[in-house]
């Protein structure tokens, strides 16, 4: 590819700012004098997309391009300079530290500050202090750390002008690296940093505290009050106040009706932590489960703990209602089998609970290792609510194990109507087809909710001779949900006698839902529009 053609490359496909495409090839240019060297680094700027892409390449030229690492060495941004550092170490194969050190130390001290600073972040970047981090750079290791330690003052000023730079990328690790440098929190250096600035600069220094929380996996508000002392409370109600202004702008997109911008809006909130604990909580209430979830793990973080934790807590408060959405959240993580089963051996929790637990325990994928033998005492537990939710455990457990279909056939004989009612969704999600016309009988309990799954399993095990005793259940049943489920299976099961007790539930049913479910199952059987 031609440089003319290659510029026009990364001018179409580079990004604004400092780590694009663009400024890579701008910086190549403005370093590399001979045009075949150019031909040959500039190119990587195509696939690494940093503004240092093209250096690390020069270490492997020979003989070594000291006109183009001498010139790098000058660049503006630090990353060009360490690059180059790196670049010289592994052509004269010696380490990075000790050529970055020979650096630093050899510089006149009237000219040392791209030197010391190039150090200093280095050094922050590996999370290290500078004087630890050239420990092990050589004879001149000692000597490059007290120079850069005597630019303190110079690297500070330098790295404070970079955190409030225009360019919003760069905020965050100036501060980090400041931070670092420094021996300090990134909270206690912004809120230094925020009291000598006015407070129109205060959104600035609040992004760059958003960056780090990123960065470290926290949230600007944990780390505000970790270091937070009394005499700075002006300052960090200022910071608040920008936290405060970014999450009602928010709200929108919390209340959106459509559950996925609701979800996208709740994992936002974890950069905020505590500040953001009223939305959490309302999100906690959300009617989608995944944006219960979200809002659980986002909590958990702002609490500083795992989810396994924030779950444990709120177990203890013994409300179902509390701890359902923290119960949910737990089925996709790991170790939510051994958490389900602590749940619900607990005698000290209420049976509801108890019974949601092990229904959280069927939805968790270590359930499906879980043998018999652990399950059977719940499945023998004097409260209906718990034997339920053990029974829904045996619809994760292997169908054509012979104890498994034993223990079903039992719940199925239970005189409890929500024991009936689990065992027939494990039918139905077993697709256990010779339990049919069981289901079909159990149309008639005395039960809505052994109803209702009577209909749901004949959805799915149903045959044509179901047809009959669901059309009646559509006709004449007087609980809506009951009928819902009837249609639904009516238009799976489909035939002549289907589509009639669909039509006329579609004309005459006084439920709106039980109307709208017949017309989609008249759609789905090829009926109207």
């Amino acid at each position: 590819m031609s440089p003319a053609l290659l510029l026009m490359v990364l001018l179409a496909t580079g990004q604004r700012g400092g780590t694009g495409t663009t400024d890579c090839w701008n910086s190549c240019q403005r370093h590399v004098a001979d045009r075949a060297l150019r031909a040959r680094v500039c190119g990587s700027c195509l696939s690494g997309g940093r503004v240092d892409s093209w250096v690390a390449p020069l270490g492997a030229v020979r003989p070594m391009p000291r006109e183009a690492l001498a010139s790098s060495r000058k660049d503006g941004d630090w990353r060009v300079r360490w690059a180059s550092v790196r670049a010289e170490a592994k052509a004269r194969q010696l380490t990075e530290k000790r050529v970055l050190a020979e650096w630093v130390a050899g510089s006149p001290s009237s000219s040392d500050l791209p030197a010391c600073l190039t150090a200093a972040r280095a050094a922050a970047e590996a999370g290290q202090s500078t004087a630890n981090f050239l420990r092990d750079a050589g004879a001149r290791g000692p000597e490059a750390a007290a120079r850069v330690w005597a630019r303190r003052e110079a690297i500070r000023q330098t790295l404070e002008v970079e955190l409030y730079s225009e360019d919003p990328r760069e905020r965050g690790t100036a501060l980090a690296h400041l931070g670092a440098f420094l021996g300090r929190r990134p909270a206690r250096v912004l809120l230094d940093a925020t009291a000598s600035r006015p407070e129109e600069s205060d959104g600035i220094g609040a992004s760059a505290l958003k960056a780090v929380a990123l960065r470290l996996d926290s949230s600007v508000g944990r780390l505000l009050l970790e270091e937070a002392r009394p005499a700075d409370e002006v300052l960090v109600n200022r910071l608040f106040a920008v936290y405060s202004r970014e999450l009602e702008s928010l709200q929108p997109e919390l209340t959106a009706p459509e559950p996925q911008r609701r979800d996208a809006a709740v994992l936002s909130l974890g950069v905020y932590g505590p500040l953001a604990r009223k939305e959490l909580e309302r999100a906690l209430t959300d009617v989608d489960r995944k944006v219960r979830g979200s809002a659980a793990r986002r909590m958990a973080q702002s609490e500083g703990t795992s989810l396994r934790v924030a779950a444990e807590r709120r177990l203890e408060g013994k409300d179902l209602e509390v701890a359902r959405p923290w119960l949910e959240a737990m089925e996709r993580e790991k170790g939510c089998g051994s958490f389900f089963l602590e749940a619900a051996r607990d005698s000290r929790m209420p049976a509801p609970l108890r019974g949601q637990a092990l229904t959280s325990l069927a939805d968790c994928r270590e359930g499906e290792s879980l043998r018999l033998d652990a399950l059977s005492p719940f499945l023998k537990d004097s409260q209906p609510v718990v034997r339920a939710g053990a029974v829904r455990v045996l619809g994760a457990l292997a169908v054509r194990k012979p104890e498994v279909m034993d223990a079903t056939e039992r719940a199925l004989d239970d005189g409890s109507p929500e024991v009936v009612a689990a065992a027939l969704d494990v039918v139905a999600g077993q697709r256990q087809s010779t339990r049919g016309d069981m289901a079909a009988e159990l149309l008639g309990s005395e039960h809505p909710v052994v109803r209702a799954a009577a209909a749901r399993a004949l959805e799915t095990i149903g045959r044509a001779a179901h047809v009959k005793v669901l059309a009646t259940c559509l006709r004449e049943d007087p609980v809506s949900d009951v009928r819902v489920a009837a249609a639904l299976a009516l238009g799976r099961l489909g035939g002549p006698h289907a589509a009639a007790a669909l039509s006329d539930a579609a004309a005459r049913d006084a439920d709106t839902h039980v109307k709208h479910v017949s017309r989609a199952g008249l759609r789905k059987l090829g009926f109207g529009n």
